[in-house]
C-alpha cells in the first residue's frame, strides 16, 4: 500500500511541478541522503496521499498552499507551490490578487514578500 501511494505521489508531484523543473530538484537538492528521505516521506504522505484526495481539484488545492505559504512567510515553499498554480491553471493576475487581498488579513509585509517570490517565480518560469 505504501509503495503503490508513493508511485502516486511521484506521478503527482511530476504533474504539479512539470517534469523538467521536478528533474531539476530530482538531480540536484533531492541528490543529498537526507533529502531523500524527505522527498521519500513527502511523496508518500503529500503528494500521495492529500493531493490525491476527492473533495477538491487541484487548482483549488494549488491556491491553497499558496495562501498557507504566503500567511506563513514561508518564501521558499510559496515559490514551489506557486508554480504548481501556475501549471494547474491560474494567472499571474489572479496569483497577484489572491495575494494582495490578504494584505487586509495578514499585513503588507507578509504580502509583499510573497508578491517578490511569486515575481520571481513569473519570471523563472517564463525563462524556461
Amino acid at each position: 500500500m505504501a509503495d503503490e501511494r508513493r508511485a502516486q505521489g511521484k506521478a503527482m508531484r511530476r504533474k504539479l511541478m512539470g517534469e523538467a523543473y521536478a528533474d531539476k530538484l530530482d538531480n540536484g537538492l533531492y541528490q543529498h541522503p537526507i533529502m531523500q528521505k524527505f522527498a521519500a516521506y513527502t511523496q508518500e504522505a503529500v503528494f500521495g496521499t492529500l493531493w490525491n484526495r476527492p473533495g477538491l481539484d487541484l487548482k483549488t488545492r494549488a491556491l491553497i498552499c499558496v495562501i498557507s505559504d504566503a500567511a506563513q512567510g514561508r518564501e521558499a515553499e510559496l515559490k514551489i507551490h506557486v508554480r504548481f498554480a501556475r501549471n494547474q491553471g491560474w494567472t499571474e493576475e489572479e496569483l497577484s490578487e489572491a495575494l494582495l487581498h490578504l494584505a487586509g488579513y495578514i499585513g503588507a509585509p507578509l504580502v509583499r514578500e510573497a508578491l517578490l517570490a511569486a515575481i520571481e517565480t513569473f519570471k523563472e518560469m517564463a525563462a524556461d
